[in-house]
């Protein structure tokens, strides 16, 4: 594929982006902006949360990441299951019963300031690392394979993309990306069914052959049995629930989209729905990673790293029309991976730092300046953010992202959780203390757990020794008792 023909891909998505933007945008306010005014239709809201929960991350580093960990990953999806069950039963009914906005709120009103502040300043440390990430992992393949044939800077390919994102989310807010999101998910699948049927035909096989092929081969193997071994089948399924309930029941990108709904019962339906299509969504994947390495075997096709299996074979080897496809689904999957974070992110400053929701004596005007000036803030960082992990491209980006997670969300994870399920009071000055001490003891353990525990290697489950670290903690400098209002 030229770079001409996908840079024109790319301009007519973006119209297609920009029109759904403006029909949704229309007659928009602060309310729109952070709640979509309670009115989003939990279907559609279900189907957009799709792609944003699968994003660029998903759409190139899964597919890649089978040569090295086979199938073990959908270990984490059923996990994944369990956890957004509890999402809908636990957390949903807590964040409508208090009618909040940020879902941070509850923090300040069970604990007091000081640990409503340290929950939302992890979120913002969690999510602009994630986010940042992402956007990194889809803009280096434009880099690539258009922007390095003309002679353009990175950095210049990042302003651009940041650029086109705020324009669309800057009105709108929740609201536009409810409706973007289900053109983006949309997109995305069809680019991984098609690409399926492109392989098969390249290959020459029938689709239930290949199926066949891939669970006959040992890059199908789902469950590993070694408890030393890091992706040990019991530590994968329960680091893929409580990876969910931090990353999407503590996170308040993908609860803000939940509390548009009109009530409820109608956010519980979005996400049972969502929970359960998701596990097929990514079995798609996996099999996709499974078919792409018996293409490249096939044709001796050797790539740096495998986050890169998929754009190369689809662009260089699968004709024009497959790489069109790709192409199209790469760039549905790019802007799920910010316009939430920067929508979300935008909600936190706005709500949890500056208070524009219970300010006095301004102006709904005012308040939207100001929010304005915030989400321009948030987008110069995510700029600064991706130019800083340009660098760092040395193992697959998913794996990054959930280590990352493992030590940011960890303290939000043990917040809530002893919010919760207890009723003691915690010295709130403290909070800061513990939620920075609990993933430095981590990093600790992560780094000498092979000599500390026998040859135990942590994974993903680090998040909950996090968790667990900071529930101690806040229990450690607790007491019994406390007001109702700090029982909530």
């Amino acid at each position: 594929m030229s770079p001409t023909l996908i840079l024109g891909i790319f301009l007519i998505y973006t119209v297609l982006l920009f029109s759904v933007t403006w029909i949704t945008s229309r007659k928009a306010n602060n309310q729109s902006f952070y709640i979509g005014n309670k009115s989003s239709l939990w279907y559609v809201v279900a189907y957009g949360m799709i792609g944003a929960s699968l994003s660029g991350v998903t759409f190139m580093s899964l597919p890649g990441w089978v040569g090295d960990t086979q199938f073990s990953y959908m270990v984490v999806v059923l996990g994944n299951l369990c956890g957004y069950i509890t999402i809908a039963l636990v957390l949903l009914p807590l964040y409508y019963r208090l009618k909040l906005t940020s879902i941070y709120t509850y923090l300040g009103q069970r604990f007091g300031n000081a640990s409503y502040k340290t929950g939302a300043g992890f979120f913002i440390l969690s999510r602009t690392l994630g986010a940042s990430l992402r956007m990194f992992l889809v803009i280096n393949v434009l880099q690539i394979f258009v922007f390095d044939a003309w002679g353009v800077p990175f950095w210049v390919n990042v302003l651009i993309f940041i650029i086109l994102i705020i324009l669309y989310t800057l009105k709108g807010g929740i609201k536009t990306i409810i409706w973007t999101d289900t053109l983006q998910t949309t997109c995305m699948l069809l680019a991984v069914v098609l690409t399926v049927v492109y392989i098969s035909k390249s290959l020459d096989i029938s689709f239930f052959k290949l199926v066949s092929t891939v669970k006959d081969s040992p890059d199908s193997t789902m469950f590993i049995m070694d408890w030393h071994h890091p992706r040990f089948f019991l530590k994968q399924f329960f680091s893929g629930v409580f990876i969910t309930i931090a990353m999407t029941g503590l996170d308040q990108e993908m609860m803000q989209k939940n509390l548009s709904c009109k009530n409820l019962k109608e956010a519980q339906k979005n996400m049972f729905t969502f929970s359960a299509i998701l596990v097929f969504v990514n079995l798609l994947f996996l099999f996709l990673g499974a078919i792409l390495l018996i293409f490249s075997q096939k044709n001796g096709i050797t790539v740096p790293s495998s986050d890169d299996l998929f754009p190369t074979i689809a662009l260089k080897y699968l004709g024009t029309v497959a790489g069109v496809v790709f192409f199209i689904g790469l760039i549905s999957a790019a802007f799920p991976s910010a316009d939430g974070a920067m929508t979300s992110l935008t909600t936190i400053v706005s709500i949890d730092f500056l208070g524009l929701d219970k300010r006095e004596g301004i102006t709904e005007k005012e308040k939207t300046k100001i929010r304005y000036t915030v989400h321009l803030c948030i987008a110069t960082m995510f700029f600064i953010s991706v130019l800083i992990f340009s660098a760092l491209k040395d193992k697959a980006v998913i794996d990054k992202i959930f280590t990352i997670a493992g030590y940011t969300y960890g303290p939000l994870l043990g917040l809530f959780t002893f919010g919760l399920f207890t009723k003691r009071v915690v010295n709130d000055k403290v909070t800061p203390y513990i939620a920075i001490l609990s993933p430095i003891v981590c990093y600790i353990l992560n780094v000498y757990s092979q000599q500390l525990f026998k040859g135990y290697k942590f994974g993903f489950e680090m998040l909950l020794v996090n968790g667990l670290l900071t529930c101690i903690g806040l229990f450690l400098f607790s007491k019994k008792g406390g007001t109702e209002s700090q029982k909530v």
